[in-house]
């Protein structure tokens, strides 16, 4: 029962876990879509501010460098190549604050061929200049580009390059390029995303929580019903749960106990009834066996002087000696099984060789045997089949098993054989006759049942025999087993335990025929 309320304690817990764990990867999958489209709603909104921003900067920086060149009055390569380079310093200062961190000046293919000046190129600008910016440049009209800009640690941060054509005195036209870093954006976008996760992650972790809570607390009359349930299935009828309120849950309480007041009504007369018919079966079977033993005797002083009576009366005399010891090994069947029935059989066990028992009812049945033609094939003894068994029993199984096989064996050979396992000892009948359909296998061990009722008995028997077998084998804790084949042939294995505290472990024996053995085990009654 302990083991039966923790399993429903772990279903509960796991049921609440699993649904707080889908809750919570349902919130955190909705905040990361969320915070994505925050971030990227955030990116778009800022690099556009940003981009407007750096064009205006970079139209000023182009305008201020193109009036330098304006106001020149150069007129040597020095001059004019001096003049360049503080356009080129002057506009790297005056856009540092707008966030330049390179400046560049290219020949253009429109400048002057006599008159060239050396060009001022930023490692950084000349990789990203791409020949559609410069095409673009060209034009005469600012153009732009965003670009990825390389730092010293292998970071990549976003940038925007931004070019347009400068006249030069002398030199004629040439390509200004400004690169605007954006690195200070991205950390601004970054530093949001990070106050959003660890802003969003202690409220998931509390959603989890309180949806994890809300739930155990609501499976709560799901948890006592189970508990009950299992009580119930366990045998105890008396079990109820207690209903509070009108809700689904109590009415899922209220149905549970009348479902438990019905069951248990239903088995109380279930009982009532099996008891009846168990008490009316061992009293039939004790009141019929006074007039029995009368019948028997008058039977058998008509049956010592048949020789003596007519032909006719004379068979009469052995019908009825017949038929009179098929009934009181009826009656005494009935008797036995009405005391497994009533849980009234008691077994008194001792060590026995196995072998020896089972040599000594081959014996006892050889005169059978002889009369249906059958021969009876026993291995030889193994080592050790001593177990704990109340003879008289064991013997009554193997007699049935054997008279069985007789019974079906079609003049063919009977093999009976002994093995021994470390805990286990086996006993094998094998007959090589009818055999039985696959249909019918699961029900041999049922009472009266026969397989081939249109099969005319030639060893007379109660139909309680293997019924009987079964009862006293599970009675030993030990199993019994059964394969057959049609045309082929029966194999009953019974499989005892060395001690009888000890359950059944394996089975010395190997397959006979090529289906699945049914197999009785007291371990599973048990269970």
């Amino acid at each position: 029962m302990g083991r039966s309320r923790w399993r429903t304690r772990q279903g509960a817990w796991g049921l609440s876990t699993k649904v707080a764990l889908a809750l919570t990867a349902g919130l955190l999958i909705l905040l990361a879509l969320m915070e994505l489209a925050v971030v990227a709603q955030l990116r778009t909104q800022v690099l556009s501010q940003r981009r407007e921003a750096i064009l205006e900067d970079a139209a000023v920086r182009f305008s201020q460098a193109q009036n330098l060149f304006d106001q020149s009055a150069a007129s040597t390569t020095e001059q004019v190549q001096e003049l360049v380079s503080q356009a080129v310093i002057t506009t790297r200062d005056s856009a540092a604050g707008a966030g330049a961190v390179g400046v560049g000046i290219l020949r253009s293919p429109d400048s002057s061929e006599a008159f060239v000046i050396n060009q001022y190129v930023n490692p950084q600008v000349d990789e990203l200049v791409s020949p559609q910016l410069r095409a673009l440049v060209e034009k005469g009209e600012p153009s732009w580009q965003s670009v990825g800009i390389s730092e010293t640690n292998s970071e990549v941060v976003p940038g925007i390059l931004v070019g347009a054509l400068v006249e030069v005195p002398r030199a004629g036209a040439y390509e200004m390029f400004i690169l605007y870093s954006l690195e200070a954006e991205q950390d601004t976008i970054w530093l949001t995303l990070r106050i959003l996760v660890v802003t969003a992650l202690p409220l998931v972790v509390l959603i989890a929580a309180a949806a994890f809570w809300l739930i155990y607390r609501m499976l709560s009359p799901v948890r006592i019903t189970a508990t009950a349930a299992q009580k119930l299935a366990s045998g105890d009828l008396d079990t109820r749960v207690a209903v509070h309120g009108d809700d689904e849950m109590a009415r899922m309480g209220a149905a549970f106990n009348d479902m438990a007041d019905s069951l248990q009504q239903q088995i109380a007369q279930y009982q009532t009834l099996a008891q009846l018919q168990q008490r009316f079966v061992s009293d039939v079977s004790h009141e019929l066996r006074t007039p029995m033993t009368t019948i028997r005797m008058a039977e058998e002083l008509i049956f010592d002087d048949r020789q003596a009576l007519p032909a006719d009366t004379a068979r009469s005399a052995e019908l009825l000696h017949s038929e009179t010891q098929r009934m009181e090994e009826m009656l005494y069947d009935l008797l036995e099984i009405s005391r497994y029935d009533a849980q009234a059989a008691s077994i008194v066990t001792e060590p026995t060789d196995l072998f020896a028992l089972v040599e000594k009812t081959v014996a006892a049945t050889k005169e059978l045997a002889d009369r249906l033609g059958i021969e009876v094939k026993l291995y030889s003894r193994p080592s050790i089949p001593t177990a704990d068994v109340e003879a008289r029993r064991i013997e009554r199984v193997i007699r049935n098993l054997l008279v069985n096989a007789y019974e079906h064996a079609d003049g063919s050979t009977v093999e009976v054989e002994v093995r021994s396992a470390p805990t286990t000892v086996g006993i094998r009948i094998i007959d090589r006759g009818v055999g039985i359909p696959a249909a019918y296998v699961e029900r041999v061990f049922d009472r009266f049942f026969r397989a081939d009722p249109s099969r005319t008995r030639t060893t007379g028997g109660s139909g309680l025999g293997l019924a009987i077998a079964k009862e006293d084998v599970l009675a030993h804790n030990g199993c019994i087993e059964v394969e057959s084949i049609l045309g082929e042939g029966t194999s009953f294995v019974v499989l005892l335990p060395k001690q009888r505290a000890v359950p059944v472990q394996g089975n010395p024996f190997e397959q006979i025929f090529a289906t699945k053995p049914v197999r009785i085990c007291y371990m599973d009654f048990e269970n």
